[in-house]
């Protein structure tokens, strides 16, 4: 049974190679970058918790993220006036045309979380929210939080 299955790929394989030959022939088409999906003109994004000025003692604490005006949802959900949260901690808003880095300074929530543990050394620290489309892209205009500033103890 399986030679049955497999011979007569092998044999339109045989017949056709000029077909196969065209296709790899082809130039490749550049990638297209994805337009920022666009957000409500009065679509915000805050923080619940902490607070601007609070200090926290302990480096471990809940950050609570509020949306109004558009709906949370995971990467990847192509729905309009929908994003989820990346958290920015002590850095600059990213380029508002590409998707937002993913490292210790911009963390990704794209299962579409609205809460978080976050962990810090002791110190002063920003903290600032950026919704990002299902690329991870700031929508437009930029959905974006006030930055905040926190003392951990």
């Amino acid at each position: 049974m399986r030679s049955i299955r497999i011979l007569p790929a092998l044999c339109a394989a045989c017949l056709l190679p000029g077909a196969a030959l065209a296709q790899q022939a082809q130039p490749a088409k550049p990638a297209q970058a994805s337009q920022p999906a666009a957000a409500p003109a009065n679509a915000q994004v805050y923080f619940i918790w902490p607070q601007d000025g609070m200090v926290i003692e302990g480096g471990k604490f809940w950050v609570r993220m509020g949306l109004r005006n558009m709906g949370v949802a995971p990467k990847g959900t192509a729905v309009a006036h929908t994003g989820h949260h990346h958290l920015l901690i002590d850095t600059e808003l990213p380029p508002m045309t590409e998707a937002i880095p993913n490292d210790r300074n911009h963390l990704h929530f794209g299962a579409g979380e609205t809460e978080a543990r976050v962990e810090l050394p002791p110190g002063k620290h920003t903290l600032q929210l950026l919704l990002g489309d299902k690329d991870h892209v700031p929508h437009k205009p930029p959905v974006q939080s006030k930055k905040i500033t926190i003392t951990v103890r």
